[in-house]
């Protein structure tokens, strides 16, 4: 919403009327005026010195400040050894008594000269390295994430090839215990085959006997012969003997120091790790950071 003290043009308007152009100011009020309004302004507080000036000419008429122990007083001197602007009333009474003072005005000048180059030194120095350390930090965070990346993605590699490697492990071990297995079978079977055959003779045996004692015919009766001794030797029991998996003790702190261990990380802090950057003076200079523009306030 546009302020109704200003036209489409921007110009200032009075404060008072909030209709007419300004064309004079109130250095001691800090407030715009019309000429109608001056004198309304002027007599609005007669305890002030009002010091009215053209538009174009305000803050020329320096603002001394109030004295904060003589009202109505305006400190013009300023005492050095108190560090504080004094009126008249207190250069004349015992508090500063002895004491050395200065024109404020030569106080103003001095200090504003000391915060013109501390504003220089702001701008063109401390502002600027500032900014490169912004930039420094910056850099170091994205390293940082790049560097953590590449160690997970190496611990993660490792583990990839240790789980290769136990699965050539397992691989291995199951291929033995394949061969035990067939080996132990094919004893199992030719043994079991030799019991067969001898069950097969044994059946032979017994028709041969059956019909011996069923013939009348005494020539073949004698001719069998007994062989019934040789099957009562029983074959030998086979007792097969299965390998033990006897797998490691699998501990975190053993399999973690197998694996491969993490070192601590750390933050150092360099207390002369950065220096002051130098710049030549530029026009560019001119054109400063927020620093400039809140001095000039």
């Amino acid at each position: 919403m546009m302020d109704p003290r200003t036209s489409a043009q921007d110009v200032m308007r009075c404060d008072l009327c909030e209709t007419t152009v300004a064309q004079m100011h109130c250095d001691t009020c800090l407030v715009n005026l019309c000429t109608t309004c001056v004198g309304k302004h002027m007599i609005s507080d007669e305890s002030k010195d009002h010091k009215v000036v053209k538009f174009l000419a305000r803050k020329s008429t320096p603002l001394y400040p109030g004295c904060k122990f003589h009202d109505k007083e305006r400190c013009k001197m300023y005492c050095n050894q108190c560090d504080i602007p004094v009126c008249h009333k207190c250069i004349g009474s015992d508090q500063h008594l002895g004491h050395k003072v200065s024109e404020i005005l030569k106080v103003v000048d001095e200090r504003k000269n000391k915060f013109m180059k501390e504003q220089t030194d702001l701008n063109e120095t401390i502002y600027p390295t500032h900014q490169d350390i912004v930039s420094d930090v910056q850099n170091r965070m994205s390293q940082l994430e790049k560097e953590y990346e590449d160690l997970s993605t190496a611990i993660t590699k490792h583990g990839e090839n240790w789980h290769r490697e136990i699965d050539k492990l397992v691989k291995k071990l199951k291929a033995e215990v394949d061969v035990m297995k067939n080996t132990q079978l094919q004893t199992l079977q030719k043994h079991l085959d030799e019991i067969n055959k001898k069950i097969s003779d044994i059946k032979d045996e017994i028709d041969s006997l059956e019909n011996a004692t069923a013939t009348n015919d005494m020539s073949k009766l004698f001719s069998v012969t007994i062989k019934i001794q040789k099957y009562r030797n029983l074959p030998h029991k086979i007792i097969p003997s299965l390998p033990k998996f006897s797998p490691g003790n699998v501990q975190e702190e053993k399999l973690s120091k197998l694996f491969g261990t993490l070192s601590s990380s750390s933050l150092t802090s360099k207390k002369h790790g950065f220096s002051m950057k130098t710049t030549q003076k530029s026009p560019e200079a001119g054109s400063s950071p927020p620093v400039k523009q809140l001095l000039n306030l």
